[in-house]
């Protein structure tokens, strides 16, 4: 069983959907976990109190991923609380779809500044506490439309497929202090975004499936915590699908 006893992991967006899975996977693997989230404050609480229920401590901390200065405060803080930070995971993101020709410099914006501006500021932060103890891991949260595209979805493709060049820039960059940075790319997941799907696109959606089905946010959590692990030791700079062979 993979184990995370006496480590440290930080996600961002963890109120929910496959932020809380991720964020309970690790509780149940023993990690400290210490989540991220933008404003339903009740969520948070809810997946801390699934934190717990694990037998493992947590904190919820509230902050907004585009804000670079709050995320290089919300590490240090954490680092100096904690000690340590072993596990960076890029979660929180945010999708505003729409025609290209429709779509509006602040909903473009908002998008790049969450989904990509965001990892990044949380990664260069991570970085610093990771290189002195020499060692890490940082899994990124990038998504199939980031690397097959997805019409009505320009701004939040273009920040998904940039969050995979990232990840592997970095990835280069932080080999050589044994930090890992790798990426995880859902396909379309159950959860509280595909569960008011109407009929007929949920029955072309799961036609397009090889597996015929939609994963779970559990499913994507195992990912991460393999990545995230030493049975990983030896993978970086790699994207893993988790999209039930949707996309080759």
């Amino acid at each position: 069983m993979i184990s995370f006893k006496d480590k440290v992991v930080l996600v961002t967006g963890g109120s929910r959907g496959i932020g809380r899975a991720i964020a309970v996977a690790f509780a149940r693997a023993g990690a400290t976990v210490v989540i991220s989230y933008a404003g339903n404050e009740a969520a948070a609480q809810e997946t801390l109190g699934l934190i717990q229920e694990a037998g493992a401590r947590g904190e919820a901390v509230r902050f907004d991923v585009a804000d670079t200065a709050a995320c290089a405060s919300a590490v240090e803080s954490l680092v100096k609380t904690h000690g340590r930070l072993d596990v960076l995971v890029n979660n929180a993101g945010v999708a505003v779809d729409g025609l290209v020709m429709r779509v509006k410099d602040e909903d473009w914006d908002k998008q790049l500044d969450t989904n990509l501006k965001g990892p990044f500021a949380l990664i260069r932060a991570a970085s610093r506490p990771m290189m002195k103890q020499r060692g890490g891991a940082i899994i990124n949260l990038t998504s199939i439309v980031g690397e097959m595209g997805n019409g009505g979805q320009a701004a939040y493709s273009a920040s998904k497929a940039g969050l995979i060049g990232l990840t592997k820039s970095v990835a280069r960059e932080l080999a050589s202090r044994n930090i890992r940075v790798n990426a995880v790319s859902p396909g379309f997941i159950g959860t509280d975004m595909t569960a008011h799907l109407e009929a007929e696109t949920r029955e072309k959606m799961l036609a397009s499936i090889p597996l015929g089905r939609l994963g779970s946010a559990e499913e994507v959590a195992n990912a991460v915590l393999f990545l995230a692990s030493d049975a990983a030791a030896y993978i970086t700079g790699e994207v893993l699908k988790v999209n039930g062979g949707m996309y080759m």
